[in-house]
């Protein structure tokens, strides 16, 4: 059976509405297609920027898995600017996206204005979603990521200087952050409002904290709270690691769709069950061993494409882990796998693997990728003395670390 042949099976139903355990609100019915200005995404779903992941070869890989936004890495407005090889390589493509979605970080007004004007007219982009959500210490004690909301004025004038530059060109502008910098210092409400008055399109809230990194829960509660405090559609982010999970968020939090990032980390076939769970039909059955390597070979293949077939291999190598976690591949094929250089060397390889191995149920509903543990946010001296912006920004809180 090929990768898009797995029949329908009542392995989902749709949570029953009734409240939740934290006190969030429930809503009864899921919500329609996500409008952002004049585009329309058919399935509420948002996959979200992650650096050395989501390149056109990734996004294509779950494009064709389920409808959605597919959101290029994040790249820094300096970077696009001043013509950075490295910033513009990003901004490739892949033939079969109608809709090309960019995130782009900065901390000058007048840098970012610059930037979405160029991302506009040069490049054809049709969304342009802000981050300020990296929780990096690097670029946090400079000020930047998470760190920046807090200084509010600063954050307006961002925003505003994206929103009219983009407006010529009927471009939406969205946002994405986090609850604040930590427990003490959250910033979510008055992002959100300063979001709406700037004109953006949507806001995303990452359930997490700065201090948080990607530890522990993400608190759907406060994309509840976002939700009930501005009138401009609000994204959830956090913790979504099945269907289930992305349809329960909406019906606890009433937000307007969800964002989706570690969790399709080795299963783009997410975003074909996200898909089916928006439409109120029943979640695939899970795919067995033979059809993830059949996913895995296509991955490769995109990748090959995109940058030849020996730096496609080598840059599938960081996937591998994902793919066949909880699998009982052995450990001699794993190592294997991580030094593939061919398809080739790939194939043989996946023809080691028992194609009918079950999908480990295990692995259902567990983190992916990155967690750490929560620490101490590292910010510029002074930095929470006062929410207005004082001097001049150090350019090193401008970085290309993807975070968020």
């Amino acid at each position: 059976m090929s990768v898009h042949e797995w029949q329908a099976v009542d392995a989902y139903s749709p949570p029953v509405v009734g409240g939740c355990d934290n006190g969030c609100m429930t809503v009864s019915t899921l919500p329609g297609p996500l409008r952002l200005g004049n585009l329309e995404v058919a399935t509420p779903v948002v996959l979200a920027p992650m650096a050395g992941v989501t390149n056109a070869s990734f996004r294509r890989l779950c494009n064709e898995q389920g409808a959605g936004l597919y959101v290029c890495e994040m790249i820094t407005s300096r970077g696009v600017v001043e013509g950075d090889k490295t910033s513009l390589a990003m901004l490739r493509f892949d033939e079969t996206e109608k809709v090309r979605s960019v995130q782009l970080y900065g901390i000058d007004p007048t840098y970012v204005a610059k930037a979405v004007k160029i991302l506009c007219a040069d490049h054809g982009v049709d969304h342009v979603d802000l981050n300020f959500g990296c929780p990096v210490p690097k670029v946090t004690r400079k000020g930047g990521g998470a760190a920046l909301p807090w200084k509010a004025t600063l954050l307006g004038d961002i925003l505003t200087s994206a929103v009219n530059a983009a407006a010529p060109y009927g471009v939406p502008v969205t946002m994405k952050t986090r609850k604040g910098i930590d427990d003490d210092h959250l910033t979510f409400l008055d992002s959100g409002h300063i979001a709406q008055d700037a004109g953006c399109a949507a806001i995303a809230l990452h359930g997490r904290t700065a201090a948080q990194h990607y530890s522990g829960r993400a608190d759907w509660n406060a994309i509840a709270e976002l939700k009930q405090a501005v009138d401009i559609p609000v994204l959830g982010n956090g913790d979504i690691w099945e269907a289930a999970d992305a349809i329960r968020m909406v019906e606890e939090t009433g937000c307007d769709g969800v964002v989706v990032g570690r969790g399709c980390l080795g299963r783009p076939w997410l975003f074909r069950d996200l898909a089916a769970a928006f439409a109120g039909n029943d979640v695939l059955e899970l795919p067995n061993l033979g059809e993830v390597a059949a996913v895995m070979r296509r991955h490769a293949q995109l990748l090959g494409g995109l940058m030849g077939e020996e730096r496609g291999c080598i840059e599938f190598r960081k996937h591998i882990a994902w793919y066949l976690k909880g699998f009982a591949a052995g450990s001699v094929v794993r190592h294997q796998l991580g030094l593939i250089s061919s398809y080739a060397a790939l194939d043989d390889l996946l023809a080691r693997l028992d194609p009918n191995e079950p999908y480990p149920l295990a692995e259902l509903g567990t983190p992916r990728g990155r967690q750490g543990s929560p620490k101490r946010v590292n910010l510029p001296d002074g930095w929470l003395d006062s929410r207005e912006m004082t001097g001049v920004m150090d350019e090193g809180a401008e970085d290309g670390t993807s975070g968020g």
